[in-house]
């Protein structure tokens, strides 16, 4: 069920600033997106872009340092985070380090983690019991991530691109109208990285809204057409990737020498 009212934006931050111990990270930011679009947010290391990840899913609340302030999702000030679960999905490295302890000690299967995004825990426990609609369900998401062949094999046992697509699994049970992925490609084999991508596409192409953060220009797959940047907390640019994904601007945005090359609809680093 949609939240009442439901807004067209996703996402509406007007003048959000996001302390970290005597650190602003965020800074007087403002961002708009709306539901059903695909999105890049681009930026260097410490700029901000998984703290506002963060204040996107509730993780984190802004300090309300203005009456101008606006901070919401969906329309939507305050969010019971199960019920936020409904609507976004959340793939990111931190959740996959924050449940790795758990599910190498109880030996949690690629199923049971899938499963598990039901009842927001670790793999299944006996008292969680599963619905034949919800199996048909998980096998059904299994195929569409081509893991399927993995389904009761021990996620500590998988490849990282592996445990990333049973991730994102996870995140698909609520059938979520967005995903949110955090730096997916990171620490990927550059085989494992063009897998990803793949799927990215096919996730896009299925009707998933994809709101990706990324340091990699090369994630920015061709459904993404909106390129935001981020800098010392701060939207510094934000407009279509044919634009903003320059030389030039990348050069400035990252502090750095950097080519792009353009490849069709895709673009990448030269050396």
């Amino acid at each position: 069920m949609r939240p009442k009212g439901i807004s067209p934006l996703l996402i509406d931050f007007q003048h959000v600033t996001v302390p970290l111990g005597d650190r602003l990270v965020l800074r007087d930011l403002t961002l708009q997106v709306r539901r059903g679009e695909h999105v890049a947010i681009l930026g260097p290391n410490g700029s901000g872009k998984s703290t506002l990840i963060k204040a996107i899913t509730r993780e984190i609340y802004p300090v309300d340092r203005s009456a101008r302030m606006r901070y919401q999702v969906l329309g939507q000030d305050d969010w019971d985070l199960n019920d936020l679960r409904e609507h976004l999905g959340i793939v990111t490295l931190d959740l996959l380090q924050s449940l790795s302890h758990e599910i190498t000690l109880r030996q949690v299967t690629v199923r049971e983690l899938v499963l598990s995004g039901h009842f927001n825990s670790v793999g299944l426990w006996p008292h969680q019991r599963v619905s034949a609609a919800r199996e048909r369900h998980a096998r059904e998401i299994l195929r569409f991530l081509e893991i399927t062949h993995l389904a009761s094999r021990p996620v500590s046992a998988l490849s990282s691109g592996e445990q990333r697509r049973a991730l994102i699994g996870r995140a698909l049970v609520h059938e979520p109208a967005t995903l949110i992925l955090d730096e997916p490609t990171n620490s990927l084999d550059p085989g494992a990285v063009r897998e990803f991508r793949d799927l990215l596409r096919k996730l896009a192409r299925a009707g998933r809204s994809l709101l990706l953060v990324t340091h990699h220009i090369a994630d920015v797959i061709p459904e993404i057409e909106r390129v935001i940047f981020i800098k010392d907390g701060r939207i510094i640019a934000d407009g279509p990737k044919t634009r903003l994904l320059t030389s030039a601007r990348l050069s400035r945005l990252f502090g750095a020498k950097l080519r792009v090359v353009k490849k069709g609809r895709s673009y990448d680093l030269g050396s």
